[in-house]
């Protein structure tokens, strides 16, 4: 059995991808993850995944905000080196309304090892979102 797990964000107001990232940072989540920068645009419906070096982070940030792609869904892979764990920020089409998936050495909750320890992501996420204009979410772990 697998399980899924994920906090969907909805904010006030339309936000750049940039704009959530640097709140992010600012509560220790980088951009570098193990497998160095790893982003996406769907504007074909395959949701090709791409790697590349950290050091290009600007010019991707740049081309996931761009104008062109506003109308698709884009994400970037966070990570936060001081908890070893981190995941994909999907931002829907319209920008108001991002998912984040633990991904990358999804932490498991304590005294449950099966399960998600979504609390922690929650903590992680959104106070710091709160500054972008986060309004509410929404956390789950299900069994597949």
């Amino acid at each position: 059995m697998s399980r899924t797990a994920d906090v969907d964000l909805v904010f006030a107001r339309a936000v750049t991808v940039g704009a959530v990232v640097h709140a992010l940072a600012e509560a220790g989540w980088s951009l570098e993850e193990p497998l160095g920068l790893s982003y996406m645009v769907n504007d074909d419906g395959m949701f090709d995944w791409r790697a590349t070096s950290v050091d290009r982070a600007d010019e991707i940030l740049s081309l996931l905000d761009a104008r062109e792609n506003r109308a698709f869904d884009v994400a970037i892979c966070v990570y936060h080196p001081g908890a070893g764990t981190g995941g994909q920020l999907l931002f829907l089409a319209g920008r108001s309304q991002c998912c984040f998936l633990p991904t990358i050495d999804r932490r498991s909750l304590p005294g449950a090892p099966g399960l998600t320890d979504i609390a922690w992501y929650v903590n992680a996420l959104v106070p710091a979102l709160l500054p972008a204009g986060l309004v509410s979410y929404e956390a789950r772990d299900l069994a597949d």
